[in-house]
């Protein structure tokens, strides 16, 4: 079974001189990254990196982060990139969580990780090098941990396998009928799972992807400018980024000739929003993905029509990626059709499990509420827990809780989302220490070390008191009623 680095390797083989990779800091040919990860790959050899290692990349999204997965995985190490935009602490949390060997870094990142882990800093470029020599560690080895949003405060590093990868990659590429011709946007932030597709679906055809810049991640203009400049043919991200490109980036008045298929995942599309894309786009395929980080995509739905009596957000689909896929009531029994229940996979998808936590077997509870219905579609009703997203992001409340929690002056806390897609709002209810006051400012400067900006609260609500269930857990539907009145 060929592993996720073979698919750069490969594609250098057949045609080295396309281009693999555009970003930022330039473009890379195929035979280009294929001796940038060589000659890195000697470097991290040399810090006597070794197969089972773990590599940790705290680096803006770039050619250098691609390169740096590529000489990762060549020597049968792991890489975890961490989100470059996530204050020093909760980057710290996340290396040191991870124990890697070494942390790939810019200069400024070097600075403040200080002593505290061995960095080193990449320039591309150099003298030729051998080739690496082979590694072929085993297709359920670890390629990578992508962490995620943890209930208790704490990051979760999701493991994830050459084989848990590639059985979706595959799957994609033959879905999407991937070519060298392609060209592939990647909007997702490196340790978002959705940029599993844009990067290997690319590697595996032999066609460019193009990284598409963080700071320009949500600017609707310009991304719709780059679609249009770049030819992009397959573009994937959240529906709240395709909601503004449609609202303050014109489109659906914009005439792009490459564009073939447009995916979408990470939340529900609005219909009235997925309707006029349909519209203006008529001979583009519309896919919605659906899967959390811990099974990748286990479902897909691909929006031939949205009917005019459609006032339900989009169904999840039908299982793919070699899974298996059910729905089990609250005893775990199998639930009938039509009737509600927990969404559960098994599968080649689903991961080796949480880092430092005991390995994963059998089949994952993915904790989403859904009905499958007769015609053999799944449809999201919602979660059975705390995890919410906020514009396709995963935010535990618990994180953002423990979070607030920390500040002297709250004694108690609860967080909730009021709205949805591009108008959800993260929201504190605080019960505050007699007398002392707390605003949206004191909330964001006390989390601004601890969490990423994506999960910092929009509004402060203070209450005398949180609202109770009988059993004294905090009353989230009372909660939810309260929303209107915050401002």
């Amino acid at each position: 079974m060929r592993l996720l680095h073979d698919l750069v390797r490969d594609s250098a083989r057949r045609s080295g001189s396309s281009v693999a990779v555009t970003a930022a800091d330039g473009s890379l040919g195929y035979a280009e990254l294929d001796r940038e990860a060589d000659r890195l790959g000697h470097r991290l050899s040399s810090l006597d990196v070794r197969a089972g290692d773990r590599v940790a990349l705290w680096l803006p999204k770039s050619t250098v982060s691609v390169v740096a997965m590529q000489a990762a995985l060549r020597l049968g190490a792991a890489y975890v990139p961490v989100d470059p935009l996530s204050p020093v602490d909760r980057a710290v949390r996340v290396i040191r969580d991870c124990e890697p060997k070494v942390v790939i870094t810019s200069e400024d990142g070097a600075e403040a990780l200080g002593d505290a882990f061995p960095t080193l800093c990449v320039e591309l470029g150099g003298e030729p090098v051998e080739p690496l020599p082979e590694v072929r560690p085993s297709p359920d080895d670890l390629a990578y941990i992508l962490y995620t949003s943890g209930s208790t405060g704490t990051p979760k590093g999701v493991r994830i396998s050459h084989r848990n990868a590639l059985a979706f990659v595959e799957w994609a590429a033959q879905e999407l009928e991937a070519e060298a011709a392609d060209r592939f946007a990647n909007h997702a932030p490196l340790h978002f799972d959705l940029s599993v597709l844009d990067l290997y679906v690319a590697f595996l055809a032999g066609a460019s992807v193009h990284l598409v810049p963080q700071e320009t991640a949500y600017a609707p203009r310009l991304l719709v400018e780059l679609l249009a400049a770049q030819r992009i043919s397959v573009w994937y991200s959240v529906p709240s980024v395709l909601i503004l490109m449609a609202r303050d980036g014109d489109l659906l008045t914009t005439d792009l000739p490459h564009l073939r298929a447009v995916l979408f995942a990470g939340e529900p599309y609005p219909v009235d929003h997925l309707r006029a894309l349909r519209a203006h786009f008529p001979g583009v395929r519309l896919l919605n993905l659906f899967g959390p980080t811990e099974t990748n995509v286990c479902t897909y739905y691909e929006v031939a029509d949205v009917p005019g009596h459609w006032i339900h957000p989009v169904p999840i689909g039908r299982v793919c990626s070699g899974n298996r896929a059910w729905v089990v009531r609250e005893d775990g029994s199998p639930a009938a059709p039509g009737e509600e229940g927990e969404l559960v996979v098994d599968g080649p998808t689903v991961m080796l499990g949480y880092h430092g936590a005991e390995p994963h077997t059998g089949p994952y509870a993915t904790g989403d509420r859904v009905v499958l219905r007769e015609d053999g579609d799944f449809h999201y009703l919602g979660r059975r827990d705390d995890m919410v997203k906020i514009r396709g992001n995963r935010v535990e409340l618990g994180d953002v809780e423990a979070a607030l929690q920390s500040h002297p002056d709250v004694s108690e806390v609860a967080a909730a989302v009021t709205g949805s897609g591009i108008s959800a709002r993260l929201v504190a209810y605080v019960v505050l220490a007699e007398g002392r006051p707390f605003t949206l400012l004191d909330a964001k400067r006390h989390c601004a070390s601890l969490l990423p900006r994506h999960m910092l609260v929009d509004r402060v609500h203070p209450l005398p008191r949180l609202p109770r269930t009988a059993n004294g857990k905090v009353d989230r539907r009372a909660l939810a009623a309260l929303s209107p009145a915050v401002p």
